[in-house]
């Protein structure tokens, strides 16, 4: 180890809130893209769209749900 000394990097959770928001926002992005693009799709294609569009949605309310827990633990002081 070349005689380095490491030490882990604290946890920062202060732009947590503000990547979580920025995921959802991509991830409504690339349901309306996948939504228009379904218009020149094959049937099979669309029903591969549809499933992970849905998929999307699952994920969408997870990162809400997190945003909140991220919003409430900022109030507190990050302290688990």
């Amino acid at each position: 180890m070349n005689g380095k000394s490491y030490q882990s990097n604290p946890d920062d959770r202060s732009d947590n809130v503000e990547k979580l928001q920025d995921m959802i926002e991509n991830t409504l992005e690339n349901i309306d893209e996948s939504e228009a693009a379904m218009g020149l799709s094959t049937e099979n294609e669309k029903q591969m769209i549809k499933q992970k569009n849905e998929n999307r949605r699952i994920s969408i309310d997870a990162m809400r749900s997190e945003i909140k827990d991220e919003e409430a633990a900022r109030q507190s002081g990050y302290t688990e």
